[in-house]
């Protein structure tokens, strides 16, 4: 049997270069899709291997960008991939707040050229789609916990074009008989989430207040309950979803909650600090027992429009019929951010991070 090919979108990102490594362990011949930039934001690929002809080990990577048709059908029609993972996209919550059209382009428009980019090539019967949807689609949530059958109710320009990708995606299942899914991933991190994320904003501030290098942690909405899980674990879950005999959705999740504070407890008690909180709103702050110093404000401009309370999912149709579940716990995922980032500031993780089982 030939190898299987495989086209990932975002492949530079958190969970597309997480696939990557999935799928070069399963023998794929990977293809990733990268945006020409000034700046070479590669580091979470570069231990892969890059190959530009494909001749010969690594990823292939191709210049392509998702709000180009013409660049997508090319892409599809040159590579001819028996899988799209399409996991490209602005990815960021309240940015897409500044930038609603553009989030558009990419999140809902992009999945939309890719499927018709699919049928144009008479791909088909052959390539088969999975589209990273996202638990922000349930925003303003109607029932607890979410599962696929959960009505959405979008809070964001970010979570609406999402929406319209997972319709768009079961739309051309049914009108096209294409095997294309949708994975509905709740919070998931990684010592390879983006900066601005709140999760990496906690462990990394945190190294940096140990390092010297910043006086305090500035966060929005400390109330904010998330689903966090490990983001290795979901790649798998996507991959899964894939090797099925008929499509489906999927949710991806842990089933457990925590709030923002949560996260800043558990990450900065790591290190020593127990921290505790007073005040309220935009004057509340958090400050470590042991010292009396305040390590923590809110900063009304981090505050989304129209805010996501809570999200929590059911992964029991994943489980059931992907045989997946989670299996990093909320403190091994904290443990080893914080471990990353001390790292990351040449500090000895030996030396400030409490004792904690690590995992694999």
């Amino acid at each position: 049997m030939s190898t299987k090919k495989a086209l990932i979108t975002g492949i530079t990102g958190q969970d597309g270069s997480y696939l990557a490594e999935v799928l070069l362990d399963k023998g794929y011949e990977v293809h990733g899709m990268v945006r020409r930039s000034s700046s070479f934001n590669r580091g979470h690929i570069e231990h892969l291997g890059t190959q530009n002809d494909g001749t010969s080990g690594g990823i292939v990577l191709h210049y392509g960008d998702l709000t180009d048709h013409q660049n997508v059908d090319n892409l599809i029609a040159t590579i001819k991939p028996h899988e799209i993972y399409n996991l490209g996209a602005q990815s960021h919550v309240a940015v897409s707040f500044q930038t609603p059209e553009y989030t558009s382009h990419v999140n809902a428009l992009g999945p939309l050229r890719l499927l018709h980019s699919i049928i144009a090539n008479g791909l088909q019967k052959t390539c088969r789609f999975y589209q990273a949807s996202t638990s922000e689609m349930f925003g303003k949530v109607m029932e607890v916990p979410q599962t696929e059958k959960t009505p959405f109710y979008p809070r964001s320009p970010y979570g609406i074009a999402k929406m319209y990708a997972y319709w768009t995606t079961i739309n051309y299942r049914e009108a096209f008989d294409v095997f294309a899914c949708n994975g509905i991933c709740f919070n998931h991190e990684s010592p390879r989430r983006g900066e601005n994320f709140v999760t990496r904003k906690i462990t990394l501030s945190l190294s940096n207040i140990i390092a010297g290098k910043q006086n305090k942690l500035r966060l929005g909405n400390l109330d904010a309950l998330r689903d966090w899980g490990y983001a290795k674990d979901y790649v798998e879950g996507m991959w899964a979803t894939l090797q099925q005999d008929a499509p489906g959705d999927y949710v991806f999740a842990t089933g457990q909650q925590y709030a923002v504070r949560d996260f800043v407890q558990e990450a900065f008690g790591l290190c020593g600090y127990e921290i505790k909180w007073r005040g309220s709103g935009a004057n509340e702050v958090g400050f470590d027992k042991t010292s009396g110093r305040v390590l923590v404000e809110i900063d009304p401009t981090y505050l989304r429009q129209a805010e996501v309370d809570t999200l929590i999912g059911d992964f029991t149709k994943a489980k059931e019929q992907l045989n997946w579940q989670p299996r990093t716990s909320f403190k091994e995922l904290v443990y080893m951010m914080v471990e990353f980032d001390l790292k990351a500031n040449k500090l000895d993780p030996a030396k400030y991070l409490k004792p904690c089982e690590a995992p694999n």
